[in-house]
Parts: structure tokens; sequence; C-alpha cells
């Protein structure tokens, strides 16, 4: 069942608007044709984006809620009050928490927070976490990355006679607990310009907020004013491992926030990087080195670490810490690979649907399906649940397809489902362990309705033709303007057609090396992970790849990071 043909999908350009950009801004042909491609089309809007300043950010009072949000906790800081942060067990929630203890300590609260156990408590605001911040004397809770849904934690908070501010991202249910103020995007009164932010952007908008009217209140007339550019660093974290969207307002967050972490000012940062073996922090390191060292502790043990590494507190050393987070980290791969080869052995049984996989068993962990789900849609491009079953009850983690809503989707499939939650690309759920092939049934019946058989072949984007020549060093360089790379803002690909390969070879066991050629030109290219289409590099071959600068020994020269290729039609 595994899915072996891929559509190359042009992305739509007009020349006309390609020639303005490179006239007004005096950029190559490349740059102008990739900026209009993801819809930059007039020059003063390019600019932005090629430049990306914070002075661009909106006001953050134009989020719900955040005028009477802020107002509270200015009230909690001239009363002395104690606060507690709750955030969630992955790296958004992990450095939303980070973010905002760190910050409202700096600017002279009083703070403890809470990250719940996934295993023990779950998603979302925990019951025994609110009752032990009253018995610590709390009289305030700010949540981040969660709270949204969460109506009887909420009433809980309200008859204890707490106060609670929920900050969120994720889509809100028809109806919303009662709290003091609920900053989330997504609510009809947003007047925010960018909706798509991940959880620690919105708490980093709130601290914004915050620290504008403590300014014009006099609160930093005798103390230091902390300089949240020093917190970007955090937000870039989170924001990349949530994927969230890599444009306009993200796109600045992470700008100059990747430039935090390659500094490394934090020794937990520090530390992290050294275990992972990361020189220089990309989005692409943050994604598939940093953010999952991260995000281990929480799938299998305590995301509190997560946090201790962040604010360098705790009973470890930062580098002790960091080891302890790699080998947690190892240990979800292994369970990972397990899972993955369990689950394609349901598929291969027939367990699978024509348009979607809903698959289940008892001992799965719940902290690596959602992965695994991941690893599936990229081997058989269906629409993915993962339902991991321990007494009763199943716990689902489902990724989707393009052109596929999964929220929405979850929302036609729910009359067997306890909960569920999420948005378009990724979902949480839970339901009965008795429903779920009930729930199969019905899943696979809306994602029948809304997909054709085309929709379950792999579409791979790129931004037209090009001939080798056209991928010289400077128009290259010029490409990594654009960064950085992420969902919404994918890095530039191109198609070049009738190209004879040169010595072939397998490195690494799992990659293959080579070079291509055509009207003289030469490139060398890298392909990951697809050793085992060596024998395919026979002839002339179309090949959909992305150009980048590879420096090796000091010297830097044109590389093409392959995505796919095939034999050419003749």
């Amino acid at each position: 069942m595994t899915t072996e043909k891929k559509r190359w999908v042009a992305r739509i350009s007009e020349q006309k608007k390609i020639t303005e950009l490179m006239t007004e801004l005096d950029i190559m042909p490349l740059t102008a044709k990739v900026l209009v491609n993801r819809g930059i089309s007039s020059a003063e809007v390019a600019r932005d984006f090629l430049h990306a300043r914070l002075s661009s950010l909106p006001d953050p009072d134009l989020l719900p809620e955040m005028e009477i949000a802020v107002s509270r906790l200015e009230q909690a800081l001239y009363r002395h009050e104690r606060i507690a942060v709750h955030g969630d067990y992955d790296v958004d929630g992990i450095t939303g928490t980070a973010l905002l203890v760190e910050t409202l300590r700096n600017f002279g609260a009083d703070v403890e927070y809470h990250i719940p156990l996934r295993t023990r408590d779950g998603y979302g605001l925990s019951g025994e976490a609110i009752n032990r911040a009253a018995r610590s004397g709390c009289s305030l809770i700010v949540s981040v990355d969660c709270g949204v849904s969460a109506l009887a934690e909420a009433d809980l908070v309200n008859e204890l006679g707490l106060d609670l501010i929920i900050t969120d991202h994720h889509q809100p249910p028809a109806q919303l607990p009662t709290c003091s103020a609920l900053v989330n995007p997504h609510l009809p009164a947003n007047r925010f310009p960018w909706p798509d932010l991940a959880g620690v952007g919105v708490a980093f908008f709130l601290l914004l907020s915050l620290r504008r009217r403590l300014r014009e209140n006099g609160w930093f007339k005798d103390r230091s004013e902390p300089d949240l550019r020093q917190s970007l660093d955090l937000v870039a974290l989170g924001t990349i491992a949530d994927m969230v969207p890599l444009t306009g307002v993200n796109r600045i967050l992470v700008r100059y926030g990747l430039q935090g972490l390659d500094s490394a000012y934090r020794p937990g940062v520090k530390a992290l990087k050294q275990v992972a073996d990361v020189k220089k922090v990309t989005c692409g390191s943050v994604g598939f080195r940093l953010a999952p060292r991260l995000n281990a502790a929480g799938r299998l043990e305590d995301a509190a670490l997560g946090v201790q590494l962040l604010l360098d507190e705790g009973p470890l050393a930062m580098p002790d810490l960091a080891r302890h987070l790699d080998r947690c980290n190892l240990e979800r791969q292994q369970l990972e690979a397990q899972t993955l080869q369990q689950a394609i052995a349901q598929v291969e049984e027939g367990q699978g649907g024509d348009f979607s996989l809903v698959l289940a068993a008892e001992g799965w962990h719940p902290g690596v399906i959602g992965i695994v789900a991941s690893r599936l849609v990229e081997r058989y491009y269906r629409p993915t649940i993962l339902i991991a079953l321990a007494d009763g009850v199943g716990k689902g983690s489902a990724r989707s397809i393009h052109g596929f809503h999964l929220f929405a989707a979850l929302g036609r499939a729910a009359d067997t489902l306890s909960s569920y939650g999420g948005h378009a690309a990724a979902a949480g759920l839970s339901l009965p362990a008795e429903d779920v092939a009930e729930f199969r049934r019905d899943f696979e019946r809306v994602a029948a309705e809304q997909l054709q058989a085309e929709d379950l072949l792999p579409r791979l984007e790129h931004d037209g033709e090009v001939t080798l020549s056209e991928l010289e060093k400077t128009a290259v360089v010029q490409l990594g303007d654009l960064a950085p790379f992420g969902i919404g803002n994918p890095q530039p690909a191109f198609v070049c057609r009738d190209l004879d390969v040169l010595s072939a070879k397998i490195v690494g066991e799992k990659h293959l090396r080579f070079s291509v050629a055509a009207q003289g030109d030469r490139i060398d290219c890298i392909a990951f992970g697809q050793a085992e289409r060596l024998a395919q590099l026979q002839g002339p071959i179309d090949l959909l790849g992305k150009p980048e600068i590879n420096s090796f020994r000091g010297n830097d020269s044109v590389q093409l990071q392959v995505v796919d290729f095939k034999a050419s039609c003749v």
C-alpha cells in the first residue's frame, strides 16, 4: 500500500509581477519568482518580508481580552500576589512556560509553574495542579498553550476563589470556559492581523503588552526593565517546533529568535546544542535535533525537565540535564521504531481504509504515537490516527494530508469521541476502547466523502523549471535571504530536466551522492534517505531539488538537495 508516485506541482507565478519586483527591489530573477510564488507581489510587502523588522510587529492589544489580562497581571504585581503558570508538555508549552516564568519573575512577580504529565494528567489544565496552586497560596493562574477547552477546570478555579487567565492558540469550541480573560487569536473578537501564532507567541505578546503598561505606570522607575528581545530564542524554539506558518509575524519572531539560539547565551541551550551536535542553528536543526530532545522529556518522563533546562534551574547541572534529555530521546526513538513496525504490520494486514488509517493497540506509548502517525502519513499518504489503548480508554493522535482539515473532519465523526481538539494538520482525541471500530468506520466515511484518488498522491510543490546555469552561486546565495524556511515559507525548490547522472554512490548507508550535468554545467547533489533508489539513476533524469550553498573545507559551492527524481520523458 506504500505510496511511490508523487505529483510535482508548480506554484503559479506571473512574469509581469516577477519583473516588477526585480526592477523595484534590484533582486535576481529566482528570488523575485519565489517571492511571487509565496503570494508576495508588491514591492512594499516584499521589502517587509526580506527585512522582517521587529518594529513591524502588530500592537499586542489587538488580541482578544488582552487589556483585561494585562490589568489583572498588573494588579497581581502591585499586590505581590503569587502566580501559577500552567503549560503543556510539548515544546510549545515548555518554551511558553519558561518564557512566562522567566519574564514575570524579571518583572518582580512571585511565580511557580506546572507542566502536566502526559501519561497521568493528559492534555490541558490539570485539576490536581489547580488544587496545588490554591494550597500554595496562588491567587492567579495563567495558562499557556492550553485552556480554551477547559470548562470543568475553569469552574474549579472559580470555586476555589482564584482567577484564571487563559492564553491559547488552539481552535475554540462552541462553549468557552469562564475565566478572567481568554487571549486567543482564533476568537471572533480578534483584531490581531496574524492569527496563526504558536502558544509561546501568544504569551510573548501578552508580555509585550504588560511591559508597556508597567512602563507607562512607572513600574520600572526603580527596577531594570527586561529586554524581551532576549526572550525571542524561546519564542523561535516553540514556534518552529509547533509547525505554525513561518510567515508574517511568526517569520519576524523566528528570524530574530534564531540569532539568540545560535549564540546560545542560555546555559541549557548551549548544553542542548552540544549533545545534539548542532553547530549552526537553523529551522531544520531546531525541528529535527533540538526540539525532539526537549519533547522527549514530555513524551516519556516529565516535561518540567525541559523548563528547568531553559531556565537554568533544578538539581542537575545543565550538561547533565541535557545528556539526560538526549537519553530520553534515544529511548523515544526506539519506542517509535517499534510502534512504527507494529502499525505497518496492521496496515499490511488490511486494517487500513482506502482513504484513511485508524490504527489502535494495547501497549503503545501515548508519547510517540503522534510521531508515528506522521511517519505513516509519509509512507501511505492518508489522514492517519493512532490510538493507544489502556484500561478501556483510547488516547489518539492524528496527522493529516494536504487539503484535508483534520479538526473539521473529527467534528463530523465525533459521535463516539469523549473529547478531541487540534487544527487542520494535527489533532488529539480520546474515546472508549470499545468504540474504536465504530469510530474507524465513521472517520473513513468522512475521508471518503472529502477525498478523491488523486488527493492520495503526495504533492511535491516547486517554484518552476530552471536550467543548471540559472543556479549559479550568486543567485543561490540571495535565495538564502528568504529564510527562515518552514511551514508556509518552504525552502525554494526547482525542477531541472534532461540531466545526465555522474558518479552516483551511496554515502552514510542511507543517502545518495551524485552529480548532474547538462549543456556543460555541473552541480553536485545529495539525496537524503534515498539510497535504495541508486539503480534508478540511469539515463537522463528530471530532478526536483532545493539549491543551497555547501561549505566544505573553506570552499562554498552550489549543491542540490534532492527531493525526488524520475526518468526524463523521451
